[in-house]
């Protein structure tokens, strides 16, 4: 059996046995090793290389600034999606896909997204006798946008990998998850005034001014983030650390609603995301170099050749196994296990690793919205504490909006390149 199919089944059953997935990862790499009378010395080696990476100091400065963020600057941007829209019915709805745009475009993690705009929103939609199960069901799949928008955990990930520019995936996802965005607000629209949602009183101009006036600070930061990024003031890792002195700065001396004391946990926090996902990387580096040397890229392409030379049917499937992946698998751990085996593949039909890596990203950024694992559903679900069943119906219409979306990106290449060219 091929070193580099052992790898893939070991993490498959590791992982449904219940083992972290870099552990999974590890063994694999490990007994793999040992049947193709390779040196161990490769792991250690392969692994510290993974991580010397300037780029992926991005996902520590990233993590921690949504962690502090989603003590403070949270509730300003709800505040201001609230005053801008509050008017209309099922603006609630429409404030959690907003707010969640936000937080993703400083924090780049779906789960943070979920936790910290949920868990205002799903409470507050709650009270205004919203549907549990609906509220639940737009606060889990509003969070994709965390890693979809720039900047994104899972691109700076996959980056890593194939040694692309971490800007230009970031400039390549903004259209898409502007897509996104559009898509969940209109389908919260029109599910508000279906079922006669609750509506707030119109704000004057004078109350939205002074909301805007109280929470320019939080809105200043995703500016700050994304224009320094795309304006080539600073680059992504540099953008990462800003952002965390300016949360920093603005939650302990500006708003005043985060403590001293706090900070000790924020950062352990932290630390334990981050450890997490720079292991899997770094380990990640040990496993694509044995399926690379054990010729495992050349028999999925002549697997894939096999079916058929379109191009068009090429990325349907791989979009189609990318569902299944996203069902059963972390979307890192499945950037890191797939994207090797199928950079031949792109290749050879003419594939922009560019475009593709943003569509692999966007399709397995669906998956924390869908059972088995779907993580960021379970966790709003948990939020709302109702039928996960019923939550599961509420979210087909999205996920139905999500998956035209995909289609879109994918064969639409412009949508993904046409920002990356203008800005080269």
């Amino acid at each position: 059996m091929s070193a580099g199919l052992i790898v893939i089944i070991a993490l498959l059953v590791l992982s449904i046995l219940g083992i972290p997935i870099y552990l999974a990862l590890g063994i694999g790499t490990l007994v793999a090793l040992n049947m193709a009378d390779m040196p161990f010395i490769v792991l250690p080696q392969k692994l510290f290389a993974g991580m010397n990476s300037s780029s992926l100091l991005a996902i520590p400065f990233f993590m921690l600034a949504g962690n502090i963020m989603s003590r403070s600057i949270t509730g300003k941007l709800i505040d201001v999606s609230n005053a801008l829209i509050g008017w209309i019915k099922g603006s609630l709805a429409v404030v959690t896909v907003l707010a969640s745009a936000l937080f993703g475009a400083i924090s780049g993690s779906g789960v943070a997204t979920a936790s910290a705009v949920g868990g205002t929103t799903i409470p507050a939609m709650q009270e205004e006798k919203y549907p549990s199960y609906f509220a639940a069901a737009i606060a889990g799949m509003a969070s994709i946008l965390g890693p979809i928008i720039p900047p994104s955990i899972t691109l700076i990930v996959y980056a890593s990998i194939t040694d692309l520019s971490v800007s230009k995936l970031f400039i390549g996802s903004v259209i898409p998850g502007i897509l996104m965005a559009l898509g969940l607000i209109i389908y919260a629209l029109f599910y508000g005034k279906k079922h006669d949602l609750p509506a707030h009183e119109r704000k004057t101009a004078r109350e939205v001014l002074h909301i805007f006036k109280e929470s320019i600070w939080a809105l200043l930061m995703p500016v700050i983030i994304l224009g320094g990024i795309f304006g080539g003031i600073f680059t992504p890792t540099e953008s990462a650390a800003v952002a965390v002195v300016y949360a920093l700065v603005i939650s302990l001396f500006v708003y005043k609603d985060m403590k001293w004391k706090d900070i000790s946990g924020v950062f352990v926090e932290g630390a334990i995301s981050t450890a997490t996902i720079l292991m899997l990387v770094g380990i990640s580096k040990s496993s694509s170099y044995v399926v690379t040397t054990s010729g495992l890229p050349q028999l999925v392409l002549e697997f894939f050749s096999s079916f058929t030379d379109s191009k068009i049917v090429i990325l349907l499937l791989l979009n189609i196994l990318f569902l299944i992946i996203g069902m059963l698998m972390e979307a890192n751990a499945a950037i890191i296990m797939m994207t090797p085996i199928l950079l031949p593949l792109l290749s050879a039909f003419g594939i922009d690793p560019l475009q593709f890596g943003i569509i692999m990203s966007f399709n397995l950024c669906i998956g924390l919205v869908t059972p088995p694992v779907g993580i960021c559903l379970l966790l709003t679900n948990q939020i709302a504490q109702t039928s996960l069943v019923k939550t599961l119906k509420a979210l087909m219409p999205m996920l139905l909006i999500s998956i035209i979306v995909l289609l879109i990106i994918t064969y639409v290449p412009q949508t993904t390149l046409l920002l990356p060219s203008l800005l080269q």
